[in-house]
């Protein structure tokens, strides 16, 4: 006879009952929140002083710097909205800004996908070379930079921010996009040819829509990263003509820097573009940036 051994069951899950809520999350330490609420502090603290700064007159900011506008002029702001040198200046950075994201994408993603695919030789070290592009910014090449473009004559000129700015713009697309591509199963990579796709046609058919995150988040930091570089319109260009907003703030605060109001005026219209861009597609970049973690 052989012994049998009882098995403790476990009572059933009751059910909650009707009205029954779950319990609210307690909050975080009030010192974690007291610190972000700095931190915020600290960011916003200069951008509103600036847009504020543009609704006062020079005799409001020399008496009071601190103080609210009283009364509100709205004058400084209607003189570089109706400026052809402001409108200029906005042109040529909306125009650099977006050839060089469209130009960063569409390399980005070509080779990334090349990368994230396919096995050859010297795969790493391609990888790690744009990997190895991260550690070496503009600023430190920018003498060397501007030799080269200035062999190739496209000092002052667009095109001339433009290509230095889609070959540094490549290193952080790459790392971005190559977990996103590498994510992607093989079993849809089969099924893709065995129902008579082409490799571009896995590519344009599969690959980019799977990507649209990491794509979109490389996007909008190739197109604020353009719309804010100094340094190097500063080095190319030469003529006012041609200048981009960084620049034209630079300009702009050098010709009226006894008008401290207007220029806290331009330069507040200059960062805004930046600000309202960042501000609506930041779930975005934080989304994309978190795939290509998870990948």
């Amino acid at each position: 006879m052989t012994a049998t051994t009882a098995v403790p069951v476990r009572p059933a899950k009751q059910p909650k009952a009707r009205g029954q809520r779950d319990k609210p999350e307690k909050w975080g330490s009030p010192v974690t929140y007291f610190i972000a609420l700095l931190l915020i502090a600290v960011c916003l603290a200069p951008v509103v002083y600036i847009v504020l700064g543009g609704f006062r007159t020079n005799s409001q900011i020399s008496t009071n710097p601190a103080a609210f506008p009283s009364p509100w002029v709205f004058k400084n702001y209607a003189a570089v909205l109706t400026s052809t040198t402001f409108w200029g200046e906005f042109a040529n950075s909306i125009i650099v800004a977006l050839v060089s994201t469209i130009g960063v994408v569409v390399l980005g993603v070509m080779v990334s996908f090349v990368i994230a695919r396919y096995d050859f030789k010297f795969k790493g070290a391609m990888y790690s070379l744009f990997a190895a592009g991260l550690m070496f910014p503009m600023v430190i090449a920018i003498t060397p930079l501007y030799l080269v473009i200035k062999d190739l004559g496209l000092v002052d000129s667009l095109f001339g921010l433009i290509v230095p700015q889609v070959a540094f713009g490549l290193p952080t697309t790459v790392i971005i996009l190559v977990p996103f591509l590498r994510a992607i199963p093989n079993e849809i990579e089969e099924a893709a040819s065995i129902d008579g796709a082409s490799r571009l046609g896995f590519f344009f058919r599969m690959v980019i829509p799977l990507a649209v995150p990491g794509v979109v988040t490389v996007a909008i930091l190739s197109f604020i990263g353009s719309w804010n570089n100094y340094v190097l319109p500063l080095y190319i260009l030469n003529s006012q003509a041609n200048y981009t907003l960084p620049l034209g703030v630079q300009a702009f605060s050098s010709q009226y820097s006894t008008d401290t109001a207007a220029v806290l005026a331009f330069t507040s219209l200059a960062m805004l573009p930046a600000l309202i861009f960042f501000a609506i597609f930041q779930k975005r970049i934080v989304g994309g940036l978190t795939g290509a973690v998870k990948g």
